[in-house]
């Protein structure tokens, strides 16, 4: 299994802080935002290899970083071209990129680097292994603004997905989706040609759920929290609670 960072994206929501900086290498405590996630997966024995795709503007400085690391699983740095917000692939069409590549033909876990995560990624593994299908990952959301502005499924009560909306206006229930997904090797080829199916390409969510309408999906539901840079104020708010 491949682990598959996206990490293209420009981030200017935090300004000036990620202007000439990636977002996933910022600092919490002694550690990166990305390198706290790594330091989990890096411990799962399915997982071969570490790919990050970012841009063109990022590569340089990815590369950097990776030169002082020690991790089990070797880490590859892919630079899709970009070099500005208003020319970037999009989620969906940086891992189509990474795939294409590295000619990648493996089980993939796909994620997103801005988050930091109180769970093991052991634990997501483990239940696509015993579903035998790609997964999703899911949690409970109370919230109706903040369903609305992330994407939500319904499942069964073996945890199938039965559908998946982006961003509703009446939400179907309240099982919020995270960008953390595993495609399996048997649905890689929806994965490629999801792009020119119709598949939106900015968020990683628009494959998930391109994908739960084309074959057997399951979520797991996070067994801790996660929480989520997106701001200033949430990347300030990071450091003092997590960063000490």
């Amino acid at each position: 299994m491949k682990n598959i960072v996206i990490a293209a994206g420009y981030a200017t929501r935090l300004g000036e802080l990620t202007k000439n900086f990636p977002k996933p290498l910022l600092k919490i405590g002694a550690n990166t935002i990305l390198g706290r996630m790594l330091d989990d997966i890096d411990r799962i024995p399915e997982i071969d290899e570490h790919i990050i795709i970012t841009n063109h503007k990022f590569a340089p400085i990815f590369e950097e970083w990776k030169s002082g690391l020690n991790y089990q699983k070797p880490i590859k740095i892919v630079d899709d071209g970009t070099e500005t917000n208003e020319t970037r692939l999009g989620a969906v069409c940086d891992l189509l990129f990474a795939m294409d590549q590295l000619n990648i033909d493996d089980d993939l876990l796909v994620v997103a680097a801005d988050n930091l995560l109180f769970f093991s990624f052991q634990e997501f593994v483990d239940f696509a292994k015993e579903k035998g299908t790609s997964c999703i990952m899911c949690h409970e959301q109370p919230s109706i603004e903040k369903l609305q502005r992330t994407g939500v499924v319904e499942l069964d009560d073996q945890m199938r997905v039965l559908g998946m909306e982006e961003k509703p206006q009446v939400p179907k229930s309240h099982w919020a989706v995270p960008p953390f997904y595993i495609y399996l090797k048997k649905d890689l080829d929806l994965v490629r040609h999801s792009v020119e199916q119709g598949c939106g390409k900015d968020a990683p969510g628009n494959l998930a759920h391109y994908m739960v309408e084309h074959t057997t999906m399951h979520a797991w539901p996070m067994s801790a929290g996660r929480f989520d840079i997106g701001s200033l104020d949430t990347y300030y708010e990071a450091v003092e609670k997590y960063g000490r």
